[in-house]
């Protein structure tokens, strides 16, 4: 199914959804490196409060936002006619790529609701390797909406 109308807008539309991904990406770089120090700080010293606000506004005020804009940019662009070739397979990848960062998305917003009651429960260490997830997703999508292996 597509919806004609869009087909004006198209280059708008991927626009948008880019400097939403653009956002969201720098905010699923920079939150788990935000853990990574907060692992450091003292429970209830004023440098893991400070960390604790910092990491409510950019998921709040930043990450989720550009997670919902990026979604529904991307839901408009599939409307677009001729946008999409549902017979190719790269789609699948570019959907493995955006469902992967979408649940690391949510397990960093776990892990907030965890360092704002001071129970995190993963080491600096596992925070570092879970830094390394929006860069693997990253790669797979651009390969596939870029190259288009299959």
């Amino acid at each position: 199914m597509t919806i004609d109308a869009l087909a004006p807008w198209y280059l708008w539309t991927k626009s948008a959804h880019l400097i939403s991904v653009f956002a969201w990406m720098a905010g699923l770089f920079y939150l788990p490196r935000l853990y990574v120090y907060h692992c450091r700080a003292e429970a209830g010293s004023a440098q893991s409060e400070l960390f604790k606000v910092m990491e409510r506004r950019l998921l709040r005020a930043i990450m989720n936002p550009a997670m919902i804009a990026t979604w529904t940019f991307g839901v408009l662009l599939v409307l677009t006619p001729g946008i999409v070739d549902w017979k190719a397979g790269w789609w699948h990848g570019k959907m493995l790529g955006l469902i992967t960062m979408t649940v690391f998305h949510h397990d960093l917003s776990i892990g907030r609701k965890r360092f704002a009651r001071d129970a995190n429960r993963r080491s600096e260490r596992g925070w570092r390797i879970a830094n390394e997830v929006p860069t693997l997703a990253l790669v797979l999508i651009v390969i596939m909406v870029i190259v288009k292996p299959f």
